[in-house]
């Protein structure tokens, strides 16, 4: 496998690397069921990675996971085993956890979604075209947006910004684009975003002004009176069909965005007013994220193709329709309209509906077709990356079954605990699994109780757990810990309770003989996912393997291209992870374009104001007061210089010994 203008970050050793560490591991106290018959089939199936992973990714023969870069056309020699991305990306120096994006799946998103409404188009007879436009706030990443630029240029895609920000790079980025790519500039706006989005249009950008609130027009006019620049302007329309769940709060009457009929009506009169009606030639709309079906995709549709229509009957130039969002991804596999997380419909059946929807309505209204234009930024990213993070250690949520040497000593139990103690020995012997629970409970609970008294030893206390333990320890769940922030990776999670598919990215040959569910580095008790797809509170798992010569067990979260890491924050100062930019080539499976090291302790540091260097004089002072001016001195210096270079996260074992994760600069191509 050949590497393109791929950097090695610079390798630290590990601080202190001296003190040494033992991670620990605890094994399940029931013996293994045979796994002869387990075939990675089996494990596609239960991960339920042939209901959501379809056409990207798949089990292989292997055991591991594979990415299919180019969808349905991908050839067996082009699939990518993603294990042997991750071991080619440690060995150019990254650190987990790990990004790793997949342009060509990028690019096949794109040709996707052209695809489906161009057959569309041409199977209704529509009287124009479509025009894609990328959301940057899905994803702000410079290679991600200059990548849909380049793949989409033949077919003029264009970008969305909500920000001064965005609208800025979304400028450089088209220069290289399509001239008849759109800039649509959405959010709230002040007269400094809509100066700059009427300079774009001096500089021959398509951009449009989509008015979000009705005072909006005031600032347009002004503005581009003063530059003597003629605005294209589009208005975003508060529609009253809304959906339910939680990506529907955007829309509906009481949506966050857009203008109501009557604001509509005022708007147009003033441009009326202004001689300006002739600028006004897009009309936008958001039914919701994530719209479950089409029919409720028809309502809105319609609802705003009649409003397009009275835009164009009043005398306004109109000649785009934005559809907007909403365009959803089937997170679990499940085709399911009642969940937030999947969608009941193809894209081919999403761009049907639109397009036949609006052709009804114009035509019902005997008004010229107009160029539909979406921006389904969650369909277009969400599928090109992969997060990949390693479970480090696993323990027993109580005591390790494996360690309990005592029994309770039943004669210092008073009689209600002694009594529940029989009461759960004859229970287990009789394999009453739910009266046994019940019953471990009742017995810990009056147990606590007589401890609280002064009545019972700690030793009787702890004796108690673990018997307890013992007869529960078949249905045990684990915590696997791993070496990742839920907050900085997965922020949707905690925030929303998003879920993703989280999958072994290996080892899919062997059949999983435990459940757990993930617990990350922080120092939060939300720092947890104990929620998965299909409704689960834990995760089937393997064993992990107690063996620094290659024991590293790895999990890829699948489907979180889109928000997640512009979402992420540096709580507990984890930073961004480390990313590989890796594409698809001929008989050698890939390539890595670009490796870059995740974000460092330094630059946390700098992120909340701090000062590295001026930390390392202060302590500079400290351990010369303390330890001298000798090698000592030295050598305590030298891993304080050394840790702020390295990532926050956990390193492995390779790490440990010298051999990993540092603070590299991004490879430039």
């Amino acid at each position: 496998m050949a590497v393109d203008t791929a950097v090695s970050p610079q390798v630290q050793p590990y601080a202190f690397s001296s003190l040494g560490s033992t991670l620990q591991v605890h094994a399940a106290a029931t013996p293994p069921s045979s796994a002869a018959a387990w075939s990675p089939s089996h494990s596609e199936t239960l991960y339920r990675v042939d209901r959501w992973g379809p056409p990207y990714f798949a089990v292989n023969s292997a055991g591991d996971i594979s990415v299919r870069p180019f969808g349905d056309d991908t050839l067996p020699h082009q699939e990518i085993d993603l294990l042997k991305v991750v071991k080619k990306a440690s060995s150019l120096g990254l650190q987990l956890p790990l990004v790793v994006r997949f342009p060509d799946v990028l690019r096949n998103r794109l040709e996707s979604i052209q695809s489906a409404f161009d057959s569309a188009i041409e199977s209704r007879g529509y009287g124009a075209h479509f025009q894609g436009v990328y959301p940057v706030k899905s994803n702000q990443d410079r290679f991600v947006v200059e990548d849909i630029v380049e793949f989409g240029s033949g077919f003029r895609f264009g970008l969305e910004s909500g920000s001064k920000p965005e609208l800025l790079l979304a400028m450089s980025c088209l220069c290289s684009g399509s001239p008849d790519a759109l800039l649509i500039c959405n959010g709230f706006k002040d007269a400094e975003y809509v100066s700059l989005a009427l300079v774009a249009k001096k500089l021959r950008f398509n951009s449009v002004i989509v008015l979000e609130e009705e005072d909006e027009l005031d600032v347009v006019i002004d503005a581009g009176r003063k530059l003597g620049i003629r605005p294209v302007i589009g208005l975003r329309a508060k529609l009253r069909t809304k959906h339910a769940g939680h990506f529907g709060s955007t829309s509906g009457e009481k949506g966050k965005f857009g203008l109501t009929t009557a604001q509509i009506l005022r708007v147009v009169k003033k441009l009326g007013k202004f001689e300006m009606l002739d600028c006004l030639q897009l009309l936008h709309f958001h039914v919701g994220s994530q719209i479950p079906s089409t029919s409720l995709l028809a309502d809105g549709v319609v609802e705003a193709a009649q409003i397009y229509c009275e835009l164009f009957r009043r005398g306004a130039a109109m000649e785009f329709i934005d559809v907007g969002g909403g365009l959803g991804i089937d997170y679990d596999g499940s085709r399911s309209g009642d969940s937030d997380i999947s969608v009941s419909y193809s894209l081919h059946e999403y761009a049907s509906t639109v397009v036949k929807t609006v052709a009804f309505v114009c035509d019902r209204n005997s008004v010229k077709h107009p160029v539909i234009c979406s921006e389904s930024g969650r369909a277009i990213v969400s599928h090109h990356s992969v997060l990949v993070f390693e479970a480090v250690s696993a323990s027993f949520n109580g005591d390790d079954p494996q360690r309990r040497t005592d029994s309770p000593c039943v004669e210092r139990l008073s009689d209600d605990a002694r009594a529940a103690y029989n009461s759960l020995y004859a229970a287990a012997m009789r394999k009453e699994r739910e009266r046994c629970v019940f019953l471990t409970e009742e017995l810990k609970g009056r147990c606590v109780e007589q401890f609280k008294q002064g009545n019972l030893e700690m030793e009787v206390l702890a004796a108690v757990d673990g018997f307890c333990d013992f007869i529960c320890v078949s249905d045990e769940i684990m915590t696997y810990h791993v070496n990742l922030s839920v907050f900085t990776s997965i922020p949707d999670f905690w925030g929303i309770g998003q879920l993703f598919p989280i999958v072994p990215i290996h080892r899919l040959d062997e059949k999983p003989e435990l459940r757990g569910f993930l617990s990350d580095l922080t120092c939060d008790s939300d720092g947890k996912i104990d929620r998965f797809i299909g409704g689960e509170a834990s995760l089937p798992l393997h064993k992990l393997v107690e063996d620094t010569g290659g024991g590293a067990y790895y999990l890829g979260m699948f489907l979180g291209g889109a928000y997640e890491e512009a979402l992420g924050g540096i709580h507990n100062l984890f930073g961004r992870p480390s990313v590989a930019r890796v594409v698809a080539q001929g008989g050698d499976g890939f390539v890595v374009k670009s490796a870059v090291a995740g974000a460092s302790c330094g630059e946390v540091l700098r992120a909340m104001g701090h000062r590295p260097q001026a930390m390392l004089e202060t302590l500079r002072q400290r351990v010369e007061e303390f330890a001298g001016d000798g090698g000592a001195a030295g050598t305590v210096m030298d891993g304080f210089f050394c840790c702020l270079g390295n990532m926050p996260y956990l390193a492995g074992a390779a790490a440990m010994k010298g051999g990993g994760g540092g603070g590299g600069d991004e490879a430039e191509e």
